[in-house]
């Protein structure tokens, strides 16, 4: 049985949602009583206000601390949903995993995912791991460090990881796993 103490991961998976092998899908599939999806109304078409507020609701309504763990265009969403820092739930955030944010401000940023335009500016209110690969073709790594740094997470980066999805070969991210259970035990030395 899992305590209000706790933490339970949500996962925010980023544009068109992760699939089936996906490793948050997988994480979630291995350990069901630790990860929760946000679910969005539609994947296909984003849009800030909905994704921020279906962050908001699942933050709510989880009863027990939190660990963030975005991917993508989900990174984004986190980062919109502290910047807006709805209902002062943000102090109930351990912390989070920010896994190739997508950046919606790039010339070539598909039609879909440009309105989350700007990219947020402000540093999290809680630890955060930004993970980041040589190779993204939908952020530049110096890009990456760029926001890293104005979000005041530590940057992680892999090379030649793609964007550290399914098409890149990560259905298993065993450094993701690594990187959450840092967020987690720092979180809980802090609880």
């Amino acid at each position: 049985m899992i305590g209000v103490h706790e933490p339970l991961a949500l996962n925010v998976p980023g544009w068109t949602n992760s699939g089936p092998e996906h490793w948050q899908s997988r994480w979630e599939r291995d350990h069901p009583s630790r990860f929760r999806r946000v679910e969005q109304r539609d994947w296909d078409a984003p849009r800030p206000e909905e994704w921020v507020a279906a962050l908001d609701s699942a933050i709510a309504s989880a009863g027990r601390p939190i660990v963030l763990v975005g991917h993508s265009l989900g990174a984004v969403t986190i980062a919109k949903w502290a910047e807006a820092s709805l209902k002062g739930a943000a102090g109930r955030v351990w912390g989070a995993l920010l896994v190739a944010p997508s950046d919606v401000e790039r010339a070539d940023a598909p039609d879909a995912i440009r309105c989350f335009a700007p990219m947020p500016r402000a540093a999290l209110p809680f630890p955060a791991i930004l993970v980041a690969s040589s190779d993204d073709p939908y952020t530049r790594l110096d890009r990456a460090r760029e926001v890293a740094h104005r979000w005041g997470a530590r940057l992680e980066v892999l090379p030649d990881a793609g964007h550290i999805n399914t098409a890149s070969g990560f259905g298993p991210f065993p450094d993701g796993e690594r990187w959450l259970a840092e967020l987690l035990a720092a979180g809980g030395e802090g609880a």
